[in-house]
């Protein structure tokens, strides 16, 4: 079974930077799509940014041109660059495989104001 294992969250003002990390085990991710996906307080689980298998990327309208998504294939890691952060990104964040049914367990981030 895929297992994923998300890094990088914390705490941080509005403005500033985080990068996530996604560490992936028993699958490539250069030959997979890789997401990041957040769920807000009381929120349901949305989807943030996806890097597709040849590396056609979707991002959620809310984070276009504030966040990049990439993969690195010598870590065999998906990331997540997160700049100007709102009070709004506030949420776990969590990476997934699509079609793996396999989800990392979070990494929590929070924008203060």
């Amino acid at each position: 079974q895929v297992q994923l294992v998300e890094s990088g969250g914390g705490l941080v003002q509005a403005g500033g930077s985080l990068r996530l990390s996604c560490a992936a085990s028993r699958i490539t991710l250069m030959l997979s799509a890789a997401g990041w996906y957040r769920q807000a307080p009381g929120g349901q689980r949305e989807a943030v940014a996806i890097v597709y298998r040849y590396g056609s990327i979707q991002y959620a309208d809310a984070v276009k041109g504030r966040f990049t998504i990439s993969r690195d294939s010598s870590e065999n890691t998906v990331d997540l660059q997160m700049n100007s952060l709102k009070p709004e990104d506030t949420a776990v964040y969590y990476c997934t495989v699509p079609g793996t049914g396999s989800w990392g367990k979070g990494t929590r981030v929070t924008v203060s104001s």
